[in-house]
């Protein structure tokens, strides 16, 4: 390619899995390039989210048979059967390893200090990190989840907490959460979301302070809260995932099953949101009643309600609903819902395929990804084993559900009293187990901030992340690329789908990204 002086140089700015899958793509496209990394975290490739040194009460919610990187790499390099869900420190590890690996094969410059600001200036980017470095001809964005502004409630609790010294903690770092937990013996604990970040901290507030399950029971250790208050808008946990192999395959889509499913999808982006909505849900129809035993007619009626309210289906309690779902994991017959979510789970590859290269109206992305979002609650579920240990948290009486579906809460010097249907209870602590929506607008990152303000950012539509060019090319408002600068992953949700998978960050969007940036290589030279 050229030579030294005039290499094309390429920042990436994180070097979490997804940093890591876009750097592998690149190094398996081009050569000759100068690639310098831009991150804080280390060890580089794990990501705050896999950090080697978080606690191994925070499990994957996968089993080691579907951690599908190159093939079994995971598993052979783990050494655990293919039914174990690891912790996802040892996910970490993989990823450290791998980015070792390829640092001793490409040329790769590390920056550790934090990133202040983007500029682009003289047709080139610099970038502010301690000091200036560029001119880089392509920047990648792949940070994951963005410092964003609190929500509102959020926001507003934070100035609570301040005013009248009460523990308020994220779910993560777990390592921290449990540290701060050893103070909350005997104390009554809100814990705002019910998805699985919720379980990973109903592990730490009781295993993590030396509590046991023997059997379905909980045999507390006298460390753990009294009581924990879990709450969420629908107050439903997610469904479980088959408890093995032999169940999971129960679920396998007939080849024609995904076929249809496919051509649904190519027809879809091309149409109206409610179209494509009833596009898409068409194909669902005949693989669900199959799975379930439910003829088509009660299908069709419950996608129509799925399409207007997400789990507005749902009429059973929080207890009886979780009670259904663990047994269907186990083996016995699915509903419609748990059916559709485990086919909806085996088709996110297809999914992406179908929707990330795609153009559409920004309404039409808005409504698939709203529809993907929604059954999560049964694709993304937690191990079977997690959900068994929430009903015996239950049963022992540590985790009180009498106020679990969205109540209203009084702030008080005490702390938070939840007012529920059931009833009026009180914590004196309080943990935020709710992600940030993967939305542009609230992000308070300067470098992020400021791209935007200047053009070179906007977001697909309201509550939505960046809009970008099937290769990750940064679309400004105009609709053309932004010269160089590319986003991958949860900042850019909504033109692209199912970001939150581990597969994602080794998937096509990094390859085409690569492709992209090896083709503008190639025609530079011949400049």
């Amino acid at each position: 390619m050229t030579d030294t002086g005039k290499k094309r140089r390429i920042a990436i700015i994180g070097m979490g899995p997804r940093g890591l899958g876009a750097a592998e793509a690149l190094a398996a496209r081009a050569a000759g390039l100068r690639v310098e990394v831009f991150d804080p975290v280390q060890p580089w490739g794990a990501g705050p989210n896999f950090a080697p040194g978080e606690s191994p009460l925070c499990l994957l919610n996968l089993p080691v048979r579907e951690v599908r990187i190159d093939g079994s790499a995971f598993g052979d390099w783990l050494g655990k059967g293919p039914e174990v869900f690891p912790p996802r420190a040892d996910l970490g590890r993989f990823f450290a390893a791998r980015f070792e690996a390829l640092a001793a094969r490409m040329s790769l410059v590390m920056h550790a200090p934090r990133l202040e600001a983007i500029e682009r200036r003289d047709g080139a980017w610099w970038l502010r990190a301690g000091e200036t470095h560029g001119p880089f001809d392509e920047v990648l964005l792949t940070q994951g989840q963005a410092e964003s502004a609190p929500d509102p409630q959020l926001a507003r609790w934070k100035d609570h907490a301040e005013a009248h010294d009460l523990p308020l903690r994220p779910a993560y770092p777990g390592t921290a959460l449990r540290e701060a937990a050893e103070g909350w013996a005997g104390k009554v604990v809100g814990l705002r979301g019910l998805g699985l970040s919720t379980l990973d901290v109903l592990r730490l507030l009781t295993l993590g302070q030396g509590g046991r399950f023997e059997g379905d029971s909980y045999v507390r250790s006298g460390r753990e809260p009294a009581r924990i208050l879990p709450f969420s808008l629908d107050g439903h946990a997610p469904a479980p995932k088959p408890a093995d192999a032999e169940v999971d395959a129960r679920f396998d889509p007939q080849e024609a099953e995904t076929e249809a499913f496919t051509a649904a999808l190519a027809q879809a982006v091309a149409l109206p949101a409610e179209a494509a909505l009833e596009r898409l849900c068409a194909a669902l129809e005949a693989p669900v009643a199959r799975l379930s035993g439910a003829g088509e007619a009660p299908v069709q009626r419950w996608l129509a309600k799925e399409r207007d309210a997400p789990g507005s289906q749902e009429t059973r309690g929080a207890v009886e609903a979780l009670e259904a779902h663990v047994a269907m994991a186990r083996g016995a017959p699915p509903d419609i819902g748990y059916a559709l979510g485990q086919i909806w789970r085996k088709w996110q590859n297809a999914l992406r395929r179908g929707f990330n290269p795609a153009r559409m109206a920004p309404e039409t992305a808005a409504a698939l990804l709203k529809f993907d979002d929604g059954l999560k609650r049964f694709s993304y579920g937690p191990p079977l084993r997690s959900a068994e240990e929430l009903l015996a948290l239950i049963g022992a009486g540590v985790v009180d559900l009498r106020a679990v579906d969205d109540p209203d809460i009084r702030l008080v010097p005490e702390g938070w009293v939840l007012d529920g249907d059931a009833a009026t209870l009180t914590a004196a602590a309080m943990v935020d187990a709710v992600l940030p929506a993967p939305a542009l607008a609230p992000v308070t990152d300067p470098a992020l901030v400021a791209l935007r303000a200047e053009g070179w950012l906007h977001e697909v539509a309201e509550g939505l992340g960046a809009a970008t060019a099937a290769d990750g090319l940064a679309l400004m408002p105009d609709g053309r690329p932004a010269p160089g600068l590319a986003v991958l992953g949860r900042m850019a949700s909504g033109s692209v789908i199912a970001v939150d998978s581990i597969h994602d960050c080794f998937g096509a969007a990094a390859e085409r990204w690569a492709e992209g940036v090896a083709a503008r290589a190639e025609a530079a030279t011949r400049d």
